[in-house]
């Protein structure tokens, strides 16, 4: 066996062996949780924009990213821009493809501060409730002629609207691509840790794609990554295509 070949084997067996190791999986879940209440992912950001996620799904994101050299990346939700930043800086490197951002309501601070970024020449944005049928026919001619596409959603976080999403949304991903849906951790939060917020315990991401998968068999959670990263916004979140 090549050492890489060594290498990328011992890696598949430390991603095996992290789900049933019960001290590093209940350790991972209590950081979670206190971290979430801290507000622990608003402290970080990329290429000078705030990023509100965890740097471990960054990490997987860039992974996959740099795997599939996507042609388009979709992405519902921009708030600061961090993300859709992140995607493009990606893509830069890669030199090809282009960041498609939608938000109901993109902010003129933040559109600003994105459109004079260095990324913005791979990103275009439009202003718009992701599941209106004008935003959708607006992605549908960026989609039109792309090899490769995935999505991102990390916007409204209610069943209804993530569900709505990914029923409008995956027909837009290429097999062997993905849809990442963030903030999944909802469904494994305290009862009170969203009382301020139309969404919680029961109405969220994770209750989406669980309904979402019942009449969808080309998608499937890739376990994979949540095994490997242990602390992630998106658990059961990380979909992949498989037919």
């Amino acid at each position: 066996m090549l050492p890489i070949e060594q290498f990328e084997k011992e890696k598949s067996d430390r991603i095996r062996a992290n789900k049933v190791n019960n001290l590093l999986t209940n350790a991972a879940d209590r950081f979670m949780i206190e971290s979430i209440l801290a507000k622990y992912s608003y402290n970080f950001s990329w290429m000078g924009r705030p990023i509100i996620q965890y740097p471990q799904d960054m990490i997987a994101m860039q992974e996959i990213i740099w795997n599939l050299k996507p042609d388009l990346i979709i992405e519902t939700g921009i708030a600061h821009g961090g993300s859709i930043i992140f995607s493009a800086s990606l893509l830069e490197i890669i030199g090809k493809g282009e960041v498609l951002g939608i938000d109901v309501d993109i902010r003129e601070h933040n559109r600003a501060e994105i459109e004079k970024h260095p990324m913005f020449n791979r990103i275009t944005m439009i202003g718009g409730s992701s599941v209106h049928s004008e935003v959708i026919e607006q992605v549908r001619t960026h989609v039109a002629g792309k090899l490769t596409v995935m999505v991102v959603l990390d916007s409204n976080h209610t069943h209804k609207h993530v569900l709505s999403e990914l029923e409008l949304y995956s027909p837009f991903v290429t097999k062997d691509s993905y849809i990442v849906v963030f903030d999944t951790i909802l469904e494994d939060m305290p009862e009170n840790a969203c009382s301020n917020r139309p969404w919680g315990k029961g109405n969220n991401p994770k209750t989406a794609v669980h309904e979402f998968l019942k009449t969808h068999d080309e998608f499937v959670i890739d376990k994979d990554i949540e095994n490997k990263l242990l602390i992630t916004a998106a658990p059961d979140g990380y979909l992949r295509r498989v037919k």
